[in-house]
């Protein structure tokens, strides 16, 4: 069958693809940009990529005709506080208008549950996009799941953060509602096993685990699972605003996905019915279950995506592929380079820096500027890495946003997401057995320039020890 899987390189449809390719099926990928499609050469081969942005026009044709099926894996949930309904909804339509010179049959939707008359906004949206998708020149078949808990999924990484940071912790009342969380890998299952079933076709299901438990049971499992006791004091008195704050200094989430989650979090979110696990036979996973899955693809380094290389993580919602040419007049630059003896062995030492190896030198001065960029409403460190020794355009890495990740030529160029007066970048590059290491850094006015200056001491220690250490072997 010949698919259109949109939102290809999110969290879902990252772990989709291979399992539609391992089923047999021809995937046409749709992505804003084919550099943000972080997946393997011999992946990438067997495909189609189309580089679609469903909130601009889209060029009549583009999508093939001989369509059979399509998912529609695209939220903008964390992108905006205020009108990502507005966009999800202006996408749905477009999506629709896109498909229908097709010969498509059938549109897959996952969705949210929706069990309750006063639904978060983002709920809401999920509805409405339903509503919109149902007009479409195609049977609908929807999935309607709650929380998703796998490795690099942000619920998953929220509630490790907080238990791993916080032993004790003095939480708001939202911790009390009662949700149903569904492994990714069942998700998963639900997703490919709907897909050419006619008993699905415009109809919406409910999928969730075996396990109905307030979020604050789930924090209590997760110690459990990891053998570690937690504390957990509720509190009446901790707003919205607050709670968000709260999630956005103690996890890596943003705080516009902080405040979108804690005004879905206050909604119960329980499954109706088990029509469609009972019609398709599936063996659901519980939620401690989930977790142990969740930590034996981490311990095996086999963590296929990860919300926090979503472009939604970041500062930056621009196509990133204007800042690969770095700049060369108008700004301030720190040049270093080392002969090197062995030049393999040190690409592999940049391939593996940030996240859990550092940054080579001072690593306590990268987590002090990591907290401070943390409280100026930036990034921080935490969203560190996905994996630990493979890099792809547009993976985070710490606060910084990977833009060209060349092992062929040897060469990895970052873009920093932290929060400054100017931009930046940090170039590795190996030519003729020496290793370049350059940061540039483009300031805006007298502030940008202040702060080079500023910094410029430290910058003289770090950068000196860090290509040092690099050069390695």
């Amino acid at each position: 069958m010949k698919i259109l899987l949109t939102g290809a390189n999110g969290y879902i449809g990252m772990r989709l693809l291979p399992l539609l390719l391992n089923n047999g099926h021809e995937i046409v990928c749709a992505v804003r940009s084919e550099q943000r499609l972080s997946i393997d050469k011999d992946i990438k081969a067997k495909i189609d990529i189309l580089e679609i942005d469903y909130l601009k026009p889209i060029p009549q044709g583009l999508i093939p005709e001989d369509i059979e099926a399509a998912y529609f894996l695209i939220h903008s949930m964390s992108s905006s506080t205020s009108d990502f309904d507005e966009m999800e909804a202006q996408t749905a339509k477009a999506f629709n208008d896109s498909l229908k010179h097709t010969q498509v049959k059938q549109v897959i939707y996952l969705s949210g549950i929706v069990n309750e008359e006063n639904l978060s906004k983002h709920l809401r949206s999920r509805k409405n996009v339903e509503d919109i998708l149902s007009e479409g020149p195609f049977n609908l078949t929807v999935l309607r799941a709650g929380i998703i808990v796998g490795s690099g999924s942000s619920s998953f990484e929220i509630i490790r953060d907080l238990c791993e940071k916080l032993p004790v912790m003095i939480t708001p009342k939202w911790v009390l509602t009662k949700t149903q969380p569904i492994a990714i890998r069942d998700v998963l299952t639900f997703l490919t096993h709907v897909l050419g079933n006619e008993k699905t076709y415009n109809d919406s299901f409910d999928i969730a685990g075996p396990d109905i438990l307030t979020y604050k049971q789930m924090m209590q499992q997760y110690a459990s699972v990891r053998g570690f006791k937690n504390w957990i004091i509720t509190v009446p008195f901790m707003t919205p605003k607050l709670s968000s704050y709260w999630l956005y200094f103690v996890t890596s989430t943003s705080y516009k996905l902080a405040l979108n989650l804690v005004d879905s979090m206050k909604i119960e979110v329980i499954a109706q019915d088990k029509r469609l696990q009972n019609m398709l036979g599936i063996k659901m996973h519980s939620y401690k279950e989930a977790i142990k899955m969740a930590f034996k693809k981490i311990e095996q380094n086999q963590v296929i995506s990860s919300w926090k290389d979503s472009m939604v993580s970041g500062r930056f919602k621009k196509n990133l592929g204007k800042y690969v040419q770095v700049p060369k007049y108008g700004v301030l630059s720190d040049h270093k380079s080392l002969v090197i003896s062995d030049p393999e062995a040190v690409l592999n030492n940049i391939w593996k820096i940030g996240g859990a190896q550092g940054w080579y030198y001072a690593n306590w001065l990268w987590k002090i500027r990591g907290i401070i960029d943390k409280f100026s409403g930036g990034v921080g460190l935490r969203r560190g890495r996905t994996n630990p020794d493979k890099i792809f355009p547009g993976d985070a890495l710490d606060f910084w946003r990977v833009l060209l990740a060349d092992k062929e030529n040897k060469r990895l160029l970052l873009f920093a997401e932290m929060k400054l007066p100017g931009e930046a970048w940090l170039e590795f590059r190996i030519e003729n057995n020496t290793l370049f290491q350059t940061a540039t850094f483009r300031p805006k006015g007298l502030k940008g320039r202040l702060y080079w200056y500023s910094v410029l001491p430290f910058h003289y220690f770090i950068f000196g020890g860090m290509i040092r250490n690099l050069s390695k072997t």
